[in-house]
């Protein structure tokens, strides 16, 4: 089987071209994986197109925090930066929904809306300022690990979170603050800035302020981190 990173080693080797799914509060990074439940007409027959070409498609949030979560409307304005994922998962269930997985493969830019004929939306984009993505475990030696892993220790703690440390400690850095972003609890503008933090380094240092913020409110609620 061939992994992600072998099948996408550069720009030229994904699509130009990607189906749209906009989400608010959801965002897609390198190797990190968003599992979802498909059922709006829009998105099934969305899904049913990708998983017959090149199975590759893009998160993308809508601007501003007053939309619906995933606006119907094509003239409602996009976010320019994205994650594209390939479908690594998908199962169809008896009531029609697809429960997918998509893991993240590249951030893009969108250069164009491009019209699909369909009923969900789609874009020309490029991946040219985030080739580093392509390169996994790219950026993880400047990273502060001690610092992420005590953070994210008093911040499970404060909010009687339980999770399995072994799994953490062994998750390579690049998968562990990729993976805590895009489950994280936070709002769309704070997903927004994880998701455009120029390098690994930055997102770390993004995402450990944010967890040190919440816990100088003493925020939070129970339940198990996965």
């Amino acid at each position: 089987m061939v992994s992600l990173a072998d099948r996408y080693r550069r720009p030229a080797d994904l699509p130009s071209r990607i189906p749209l799914f906009p989400l608010r509060g959801a965002i897609l990074l390198p190797g990190s994986t968003l599992p979802l439940n498909i059922f709006e007409p829009r998105y099934l027959e969305m899904i049913e197109d990708v998983m017959s070409g090149a199975r590759v498609l893009g998160m993308i949030q809508p601007v501003g925090s007053e939309q619906q979560e995933s606006p119907p409307e094509r003239h409602v304005e996009l976010r320019r930066i994205g994650g594209a994922g390939r479908i690594t998962s998908y199962q169809e269930l008896d009531d029609g929904r697809f429960a997918i997985g998509v893991t993240g493969i590249s951030r893009f830019e969108i250069v164009g809306e491009a019209e699909t004929g369909k009923s969900y939306r789609a874009a020309t984009v490029s991946y040219d300022r985030f080739t580093s993505d392509l390169t996994r475990g790219f950026g993880e030696e400047r990273i502060d690990r001690a610092r992420l892993i005590g953070v994210l220790r008093s911040y499970l703690t404060e909010n009687n979170l339980q999770t399995d440390w072994s799994v953490i400690d062994r998750a390579p850095s690049e998968y562990l603050i990729n993976a805590l972003c895009v489950m994280c609890p936070y709002g769309p503008e704070e997903k927004q800035a994880l998701l455009e933090a120029s390098d690994l380094k930055t997102r770390a240092e993004v995402l450990v302020a944010l967890a040190e913020m919440d816990l100088a409110a003493r925020g939070g609620s129970g339940g198990t981190l996965q």
